[in-house]
This record gives C-alpha cells, sequence and structure tokens, in this order.
C-alpha cells in the first residue's frame, strides 16, 4: 500500500532574513519543493518586516498545503533586544498557521543538525551540504534557506517519535 506524500513547511525566523523552505516526503524519498530568503531591508519598519514574513508563510501555507510548520526552537540569546525581535517574528509565524489551522513544531538547534549531519554540534557548511546532497540539489542553497530546510527534514525525521521521547512537541 502506498503512503500518502507529506508535506512540511520549515521556517528559519528572523525579523531582517528568515530562511523558508518547503519538503515532501513520499515513501523513503525527500525532496524540495521550493527554498527561499525572506529578505527585509534594514531601513524597513519592524511591522513591514513582519507583515512580509507573514504573508510569505501564508502564500506558502496556501500555495503548497504542508501537513505541517516546523520551527526551530528558542534559544539563548544575549542581546534583550534580539530575543524580543525572534520572538515576534516567530510570533507572526504561529499566527499564520493558526489561521491556517496548521499544526506547529519546534525543534531545538542541536536536534537539527544531529538529524541532519549526524552531529548536534555541525557547523553551518556542513549542514549546507548534507542537505544539498540529501535532496541532490544542484547548487548550494543559502544558509537561512537551508537552515529552513535542515528544520523541516527534522520533522519527518523525528515526527514519529516526538510523542515518545518528549524532544518536540506541538505548540
Amino acid at each position: 500500500m502506498l503512503r500518502a506524500a507529506i508535506r512540511v513547511l520549515g521556517v528559519d525566523t528572523a525579523l531582517r532574513k528568515s530562511g523558508i523552505a518547503v519538503v515532501e516526503e513520499c515513501g523513503t524519498e525527500v525532496q524540495s519543493l521550493e527554498y527561499a530568503v525572506i529578505r527585509c531591508a534594514a531601513s524597513w519598519r519592524v511591522s513591514r518586516c513582519l507583515l512580509t514574513l507573514q504573508e510569505q508563510v501564508e502564500d506558502r501555507i496556501v500555495r503548497f498545503h504542508p501537513d505541517a510548520i516546523a520551527l526551530e526552537g528558542v534559544f539563548f540569546c544575549r542581546n534583550a533586544l534580539t530575543a524580543l525581535r525572534l520572538g515576534e517574528a516567530r510570533g507572526v509565524v504561529l499566527a499564520a498557521a493558526a489561521r491556517r489551522s496548521v499544526p506547529v513544531f519546534e525543534y531545538e538547534p542541536k536536534t537539527v543538525k544531529k538529524a541532519v549531519v549526524g552531529w548536534g554540534a555541525a557547523d553551518k557548511s556542513q549542514v549546507v551540504q548534507m542537505i544539498r546532497m540529501r535532496l541532490s540539489l544542484k547548487e548550494d542553497p543559502p544558509e537561512d534557506a537551508a537552515d529552513a530546510l535542515a528544520i523541516a527534514i527534522c520533522h519527518l525525521q523525528r515526527r514519529s517519535t516526538c510523542s515518545v521521547t518528549g524532544e518536540t512537541g506541538e505548540i
């Protein structure tokens, strides 16, 4: 019996430069349907950046109908303003998902790296290379897009174990 395809929208949130990607798993095959970096100029107000992120996430939800959205979990920030802006960007993604009734899951950065590279302390270049090989991409994706692809792939790998291990959960 054929298993239905599963689509995941991965988002690496930030205020000025967010990675976004859609992957699909059918059986043992995983492919990238789309990936990009959402860029917001330094001259833009915070509200314009958040609106742009929300519109881009909603656009992918409408076009690709993902079964889930995967985000990188909150990590420690030394700068309070950076933490605030990251929280605002995550909030926009959560609101877009809620509007379209798409469940959202989060994963710690080390869990994402371990799922993709096999080592939780991998660096950005290692993540980019493994994503390129895993998805048979012709060229390296931009780092932020590679992070979004990695987050989505992590969800595909972890979705069957999350309720058992407690490593992730729907937020």
